[in-house]
């Protein structure tokens, strides 16, 4: 039992948090001359190390999950949610979400592919909800800075918010409320081709080139928030607006995090420098959730497939579930952490 835990320790701080990685940037830069103890210098540490850490687990994941995302095409995922009814269906649409693309605004083409297809409107927002906030690529990056316990209860509760979010819009009746023109879409079936492990290889490497160069200029960004965070904002501030002192600190991060525009990538630095300063985890966790399921680009999008009714009850239900799991990880943050 003492060497598994020595063994995911290893796993948990060098590889998955690249503890390593940091010491060696910290020696590069005293070597160069500065004083990494300083603001800036412990600024420049951070912003270096967690970029050159989110873009290596970046692109193995992305490899990875594009690897077995090639096993389930949209056509083919519209065949399996065919076969299942009622909450299982929920549940199933929930779990292929987290194969498939890593923001809102890249699932919702998909969502409408299943909405056309004639998949219940419930089953197909299950689908919506948790591709973006629940992906494999979470899981894993959640578990390099918060730990295997956080990540787990994170994806699970993810996966809750979809099945519990798709079965009330389901019960409310709110097909009616889909723009005409996706119930009457035409649909062409497609044979679907059989990739050998090398298609399967390629088909990996161009998707990781493609999602690198779309999100690595959110990845800076938000490094560069994280490494000001940490550095330059004191502790005192962040625990004032966002630590225990405040009840209202849930609220105000979904409130937050709703008009951004982000994927997981961009939001796990924030979160890290956030957590370092004395903030809460159920109200960083609430930041992140926001960002990646509710941003405004992608609500934007959604709106040209749905009607404002549909979109209020989506935005509300999204929106209660993440303030619920903030303030239910506040309450077992002692645990986790």
């Amino acid at each position: 039992m003492v060497f598994l835990s020595t063994l995911w320790d290893f796993i948990q701080t060098q590889l998955l948090g690249m503890a390593w990685l940091n010491l060696a940037v910290g020696d590069v830069l005293t070597t160069l001359g500065l004083d990494i103890t300083t603001q800036l210098g412990g600024s420049l540490q951070f912003f270096i190390y967690d970029v050159l850490k989110i873009t290596v687990l970046l692109c193995t994941l992305i490899f990875m999950i594009s690897y077995i995302q090639s096993y389930f095409p949209p056509e083919r995922s519209k065949e399996i949610l065919s076969r299942f009814k009622g909450i299982w269906a929920n549940i199933i649409s929930a779990l292929l979400g987290t194969v498939t693309p890593f923001c809102s605004c890249s699932s919702i083409p998909l969502f409408m592919g299943f909405t056309s297809a004639g998949l219940p409107i419930g089953v197909t927002f299950s689908f919506l909800i948790s591709s973006p906030m629940v992906d494999l690529g979470s899981l894993v990056l959640l578990m390099s800075i918060f730990g295997w316990k956080v990540a787990v209860v994170y994806v699970i509760l993810g996966l809750i918010i979809a099945v519990i979010g798709g079965t009330l819009l389901d019960k409310l009746g709110m097909e009616r409320y889909v723009e005409r023109f996706i119930l009457t879409a035409s649909q062409v079936d497609i044979s679907l081709p059989t990739l050998t492990k090398k298609d399967r290889a390629i088909y990996a490497k161009d998707q990781v080139v493609s999602t690198f160069r779309k999100v690595f200029p959110y990845i800076l960004v938000g490094v560069g928030i994280g490494a000001i965070i940490h550095n330059w904002i004191p502790q005192d501030v962040i625990e004032a607006v966002l630590g225990s002192n405040n009840p209202f600190g849930v609220i105000m991060a979904t409130a937050v995090g709703v008009p951004m525009y982000a994927d997981i990538f961009g939001t796990i630095p924030v979160a890290e420098a956030l957590l370092a300063k004395g903030a809460q985890l159920g109200t960083i966790l609430s930041f992140m959730m926001a960002v990646t399921t509710l941003s405004l680009p992608s609500m934007i999008m959604l709106r040209k497939a749905i009607q404002p009714k549909l979109l209020g009850a989506f935005i509300t239900i999204c929106a209660v579930g993440i303030m619920i799991v903030g303030y239910f990880f506040n309450a077992i943050q002692y645990i986790l952490i």
